[in-house]
Order: structure tokens, then sequence, then C-alpha cells
């Protein structure tokens, strides 16, 4: 016997109304985490973008290469001060096919570092195509590097004391050019994101330590956003 077609009708009606209030509960919260975001920019006196195609291809480790290039949502880009000074910072949504998977901070150093270093809980499936050596623990992360000799250097007692203060809910921490980044759970809020300002700041500091006569002669670096535009290498 035949399903009656008034059934697969109501089987359609209830998927397509199911579907629209999941587009519209996602809809919501992305409305309301801009708005969040916009605020706490505002607050700060940073500056805030909604969308940024070109900001995440400055980096290509970590989240990046675990996620995929994609897209930067609710963006905002100012400069905060750390133990050793002012630096430059970022903080995003990353979104790949659709999907905001993390939220990235950045905090700028003022010297490249010679070697990639990702920093990645054990819970976390990690592996992929061309990944970084990996290193060994590093506290209760496990460290991937692109040249162990240069890494062993950078890794110190103080660098691990700083990126245990990290917190379990950040996947993972990476070292990557002038940048120290790390990548929070989707929906963070502005007070997690401080707070993981402040830490990822502290590895900076660890990694990139200010001069303090340099800086002082120079009179510190000015920041200017640069929404959009990929650094000259």
């Amino acid at each position: 016997m035949g399903i009656p077609a008034w059934v697969w009708f109501t089987v359609c009606a209830v998927a397509g109304v199911a579907g629209f209030a999941l587009l519209a509960t996602d809809r919501a919260q992305r409305t309301a985490r801009n708005r969040e975001r916009r605020r706490w920019a505002a607050l700060r006196g940073w500056q805030f973008e909604e969308t940024d195609h070109v900001l995440p291809t400055r980096w290509e480790s970590g989240a990046i290469a675990y996620y995929g290039t994609g897209i930067a949502r609710d963006v905002v880009a100012g400069s905060t001060f750390t133990a050793d000074g002012r630096r430059q910072v970022y903080v995003l949504d990353h979104e790949t096919n659709g999907k905001v998977n993390s939220v990235l901070v950045g905090v700028r150093c003022r010297r490249p570092l010679s070697v990639v270093i990702e920093l990645w809980l054990p819970s976390v499936p990690f592996q992929r195509d061309q990944m970084p050596d990996l290193l060994g623990p590093v506290g209760s992360r496990y460290a991937f590097v692109t040249e162990l000799a240069a890494a062993r250097k950078l890794i110190t007692p103080d660098l691990v004391d700083a990126a245990e203060e990290i917190g379990a809910d950040v996947t993972v921490v990476w070292f990557e050019g002038d940048w120290v980044m790390a990548a929070a759970p989707p929906n963070s809020s502005p007070a997690r994101l401080e707070r993981l300002l402040r830490d990822v700041g502290e590895l900076a500091d660890v990694v990139d330590p200010f001069d303090a006569e340099q800086d002082a002669e120079s009179g510190g670096e000015v920041y200017r956003p640069s929404f959009g535009r990929k650094p000259a290498s």
C-alpha cells in the first residue's frame, strides 16, 4: 500500500518550517554577535568592519591551515598595551563554507620570527596535509614547527608558562611571521576575548621583548588599521 500524498506533503512542510527556524535562529545569533562586537569595538576606540575577504590571507598556519582561508566577519582592529608596550591587535570571526568555526585573536610582534610554531590541544584531530614537524609536548599542548632547532630556542619555560594561561577552550595558538594568533570558540564573549588578548599579548612579550632604549628613541610605533590590504612581504 502506497503512502498517501498528504503524508509526503506534511513531511516536506515540517522539514521546511524546521529549516526556516534554524536559519532564523542563526541569523538572530549572528545579528546579536555583530551588535555585541560592534559595541565592544566602540568602547575600546577600535575600528569595526563587518566583512573582510583579504585579512585571513595574512596567515597560512594554525586555524587558517586547518579550516581554510575563508572570510573574516565582524572584524575588530586596534591596538592594546602589553607589559612591554603597545601592540596591534585583530579579533575576527573566521568563517569557512558559510560557518564560523572560531574567533581568531591576533597580537602583532615588532619583529617576524624565523619559524612557525603551532601549539595544539591533544584533543584536537590536528593532522592535515603538509603538517609541520612534531616537536613534542609544550605544557598541555603539542608543538608542531617548521624548523626544529629554531623552535627549541624560542620555546623557553617563560613561553610554556604563558601558553598554559591561554585556556583549554582555545584549540590552537600559533606563531607566524610577526603575529601571535589564537583560535577561540565561536560566540566567545567580549570578556573572554579581552582575557585572551591579554594572554596572547604575554606570549608576544616573551618571543618579542621590546628594546626599551630603541623604543624611546623611535617614539613607539603608530598603529594604522589596514582592512582589506595584505602587508608587503
